[in-house]
């Protein structure tokens, strides 16, 4: 029972998060469940999870998208996705935590120092092809995405909305491939559906926080968020080494 309730605020604060700034779901809520799930597991539950928001959001964000940046992620993820399956399939839990606790803290480190980068057509494209190959394989697009967005300055409105409109399609995508190369299971689709209620209260949540939320808190908020789950990933796979 305590693990259930577990879950559930895993979801209702990671929900939160994804709702009022856009990418916040996959990055608290795939180490975590770990804690929960076996990593095929937790990364598909996250998935699911994520696609469902993507889907709830779409309608009241579309205007915000930036549609020219959006199609050149996605035609770009298309070549991360065999990548990433191929990580998927052997994936190791101890190397993962620790990959991806290193990926955080150095994302962070870049976005402290002010980290600044020209946003052109060919970044986009390498973006959307590393968000891609990290979807497929962790479950987590937003790294690439927080990093390059972040240092091209964009604001909160526009990296919101085209991170989710970005999600939708790339979600979809790895969860297909996921499923045809590695099937699924029954705990999955259960523990995802007894999520849907939690889900629902972080979009109702998460909107009222947005409207709230000053670039500068927004910026401060990314800081904490990903310097805090690295440590965190970093600490536990060294300790299960």
């Amino acid at each position: 029972m305590s693990a259930f309730i577990f879950f559930i605020c895993i979801v209702l604060i990671a929900s939160i998060l994804q709702t009022s700034t856009g990418f916040g779901f996959s990055i608290m809520a795939t180490p975590l469940l770990l804690l929960l799930f076996l990593p095929q597991e937790a990364i598909q539950i996250n998935i699911i999870l994520s696609l469902i928001i993507s889907i709830s959001l779409i309608r009241s964000i579309r205007n915000a998208v930036d549609f020219t940046v959006l199609k050149r992620l996605i035609t770009a993820s298309i070549a991360g996705v065999p990548f990433g399956i191929m990580i998927y399939m052997s994936i190791n839990i101890d190397a993962f935590k620790f990959g991806v606790g290193i990926l955080l803290l150095a994302l962070t480190s870049l976005l402290i120092l002010n980290f600044r980068v020209g946003q052109t057509r060919g970044r986009d494209r390498l973006t959307g092809g590393l968000s891609g190959l990290f979807t497929t394989s962790i479950g987590m697009p937003g790294p690439p995405l927080l990093l390059y967005f972040t240092g091209t300055s964009m604001g909160k409105d526009k990296l919101r909305a085209t991170t989710l409109a970005f999600y939708l399609f790339i979600y979809f995508i790895s969860l297909i491939t996921q499923i045809i190369f590695t099937g699924t299971s029954l705990l999955i689709w259960k523990s995802s559906l007894y999520a849907v209620p939690a889900v629902l209260a972080g979009l109702f949540i998460g909107q009222y926080i947005f409207k709230w939320i000053n670039q500068d808190m927004f910026r401060i908020f990314t800081y904490i968020l990903l310097s805090c789950t690295g440590a965190y990933l970093l600490i536990q796979s060294l300790m299960s080494m």
